[in-house]
């Protein structure tokens, strides 16, 4: 489990493999500190295993459901990434909850300044976009933000200078992809109400104006 509060920007420095399977070596310093074999790293969103390190990178591998899914099969050897390591028990939850786990990937379509912040656009497929909401909380590759603008097409957000300058984000230029994981609490409630839609909830029921109001979330 992850924060999507980036804690440095690392670079790709190997990788071997092909759309069947790759390894990767990623150069960074501050995701090192007290690492161990079999640790989690988020590299742009990505939860990945740690099967080895040095003092400079460590090494991680990805399996193709992984490339088909997210940008990592984009990354050439030099391009920097997020990184993240795993959540500590008793830490600050200064972003939101975040599982490492990539939706699905959109593409960056305009970027523009607003004050001292930039307005970035994001392209999304539907299947994703139905979790996205105004002032809701999105994860793109691997950075917490707050959905600022959502229309039939994508999702806005803004990148505080911080932001911009200790992440990707702030080198993102029209045209790229970038990992989307939506917000992990509403998707498991979508997966909960199912059976109401269906009308194979407890007692048959589906859920109704009417039953709500029975059951008192309605005023009368």
């Amino acid at each position: 489990m992850f924060t999507g509060i980036v804690e440095e920007m690392g670079r790709l420095k190997a990788r071997e493999g092909s759309a069947q399977g790759a390894t990767l070596v990623i150069a960074a310093r501050k995701v090192l500190e007290d690492l161990k074999i079999g640790d989690s790293i988020a590299v742009n969103g990505v939860c990945l295993t740690v099967t080895s390190f040095d003092r400079s990178s460590f090494t991680a591998q990805v399996m193709p459901e992984t490339l088909r899914k997210t940008n990592l099969e984009l990354l050439a050897p030099g391009q920097p990434v997020n990184l993240e390591r795993a959540l500590a028990l008793g830490d600050r939850l200064g972003g939101h909850l975040v599982s490492g786990h990539v939706d699905g990937t959109g593409t960056l379509s305009w970027r523009r300044p607003e004050g001292n912040a930039v307005i970035i656009f994001i392209q999304t497929p539907a299947e994703l976009l139905r979790y996205i909401i105004p002032k809701g909380s999105v994860a793109v590759d691997g950075v917490s933000l707050t959905v600022a603008f959502v229309d039939g097409k994508g999702f806005s957000v803004s990148l505080i200078p911080h932001t911009a300058a200790l992440t990707t984000l702030g080198q993102k230029q029209p045209g790229e992809m970038v990992n989307i994981e939506t917000d992990l609490i509403g998707k498991y409630v979508e997966k909960l109400l199912q059976p109401y839609r269906s009308g194979e909830g407890p007692v048959g029921e589906k859920i109704t104006m009417a039953m709500l109001r029975e059951n008192g979330f309605l005023d009368s």
